[in-house]
């Protein structure tokens, strides 16, 4: 090491910085080719000592009406899907027998099928030997035969 120095400098960081400021042969050019709204931003950004056009368009660029965000926010989360869901769930005991909602209940709804957990093989025989296509026909009656195209049941 030297002596009185440091054998490392220091790093500049570079930030983005606004570009320099316009010259007067610029700003006379904009106003001529009527253009005043560039014209009083050249004169503003001279009179500033540098452009801060890019920086605020940058800001007022990334800033989007609530109205245009909400809804792709919502369809990516999968709120709709969600509430969907849990009106299936709440109707399943007063759509279902008593019996049947004893000792099955739906898990899940993915693509047109209802997931339905039965808690035995004896009552998943009897749902899907006897039952089954009741139950179906009660649940596109009430959601459509678009959202329960099938019902899939499982022994838990």
């Amino acid at each position: 090491m030297k002596k009185g120095g440091s054998s490392q400098r220091a790093r500049r960081v570079r930030r983005p910085t606004a570009s320099p400021r316009p010259t007067g042969s610029t700003v006379q050019a904009k106003v001529a080719k009527g253009r005043p709204e560039q014209a009083r931003r050249a004169i503003l950004a001279q009179w500033r000592g540098v452009d801060l056009e890019p920086l605020e368009r940058a800001q007022t660029d990334a800033a989007r009406p609530l109205k245009t965000v909400l809804p792709k926010v919502l369809a990516e989360l999968g709120l709709e899907q969600r509430q969907t869901e849990a009106e299936v769930f709440k109707a399943w005991t007063h759509l279902v027998d008593p019996q049947v909602t004893a000792h099955a209940r739906p898990t899940g709804l993915r693509r047109g099928t209802l997931f339905v957990a039965v808690d035995s093989s004896v009552w998943l025989a009897e749902i899907v030997g006897y039952r089954r296509r009741e139950i179906l026909e009660r649940l596109q009656h009430s959601f459509g035969r678009e959202l329960i195209q099938r019902i899939s049941w499982r022994a838990s």
